[in-house]
């Protein structure tokens, strides 16, 4: 079986995770490049997971013969012009998401792979959580007939300092996960309007310095479905991620905040143990969904969440931004691309 040699754009905390996925618990992938404009920083990384090389350019590793896909784990903003400069090295991606942040970028990325001919795969890793897949196959199958009501949450485990979050990352960054969930879990609908609403309720200190900490978004779709998603930045009890789709014929649920099924008994009272990190409560979805990157790679199949999929995620989270600034219900534009 040939080994995949992949290169890591991004040292920092989620490409320092990936990196050490790649690196001991994927089979049939190496981890053989790492790329970061930090001075320092992927030489440190490089060393301790056994990397050969180490770039400050990212674009120098996608010219690098020795590389044959890439991981991109960079800051949201930078995504879709990196996507596209591997693909024009031939170079299969995974993407973190959001892929882009506007529909121009992420037509240019889309079309970047496509005529390259290589897999463009966003890390929606909801996707690949047990739970969400077999609520998905369910809802596939007809088991709790045509879907009508439903909802999909993310709330962090806590707010650190605002100051480097970018205005309107709670629609780019955190409910883009719910709103491809959303599209996951009604296969076959297009969305068709949003209502949001949002502000700094965690922080309103930083309100006027463009900080939003909490969100509620009403979504309709084309086969009269109703969604509801919502976020918040600080949930005290731990990291939160929820789904659930309530259909003519039953309900599936789908996420818990639990970091195990026990539950405790004692004179306290009842209480479970919670996880207070994203890559703990979805440890074995980071490492699934980037184990079918590779193997798509190998195969050449299409990877499970597509160009396409982040496209018509953020779609959805641009109409959600208008919608806030005119405080009123917005059109979708249609989920079709543009180049």
């Amino acid at each position: 079986m040939k080994e995949i040699r992949i290169g890591l754009v991004g040292a920092g905390r989620m490409g320092s995770f990936h990196g050490k996925s790649i690196a001991h618990k994927i089979h049939g992938a190496k981890l053989t490049a790492i790329a970061d404009p930090v001075p320092g920083a992927a030489e440190r990384l490089a060393s301790e997971l056994g990397a050969s090389k180490a770039y400050t350019d990212p674009r120098e590793m996608f010219q690098d013969p020795s590389v044959d896909a890439v991981i991109i784990a960079a800051p949201a903003r930078s995504h879709a012009e990196l996507v596209v400069a591997a693909a024009n090295e031939g170079k299969a991606v995974f993407c973190e998401k959001p892929m882009a942040v506007t529909l121009e970028e992420a037509d240019k990325a889309i079309l970047a792979a496509q005529k390259a001919n290589v897999p463009l795969q966003v890390g929606f890793n909801r996707r690949f959580v047990g739970g969400f897949r077999a609520a998905h196959d369910d809802i596939v199958e007809g088991r709790i007939g045509t879907p009508q009501l439903l909802r999909s949450l993310t709330r962090d485990p806590g707010l650190g300092d605002p100051t480097p979050i970018p205005e309107w990352t709670i629609f780019l960054e955190t409910l883009i996960h719910d709103f491809d969930a959303l599209l996951y879990l009604n296969p076959g609908a297009e969305p068709t309007e949003v209502y949001a609403v949002a502000d700094a309720l965690v922080r309103p200190d930083f309100k006027d310095k463009g900080l939003l900490d909490t969100a509620v978004v009403n979504i309709r779709f084309d086969n009269g479905a109703i969604a509801t998603a919502e976020a918040n930045f600080q949930a005290v009890y731990g990291y939160d991620v929820r789904g659930e789709v309530f259909g003519s014929a039953g309900m599936v649920t789908a996420g818990s905040v639990q970091q195990t099924n026990m539950i405790r008994y004692t004179a306290e009272g009842i209480s479970s143990n919670t996880c207070r990190q994203d890559t703990e409560l979805l440890h074995d979805a980071y490492v699934a969904e980037l184990t079918s990157f590779v193997e798509c790679v190998r195969t050449g199949s299409t990877p499970y969440a597509t160009g396409v999929d982040a496209r018509r995620a953020l779609s959805i989270a641009l109409a959600c931004i208008e919608s806030v600034k005119t405080n009123a219900p917005v059109k979708i534009k249609e989920n079709v691309q543009l180049v």
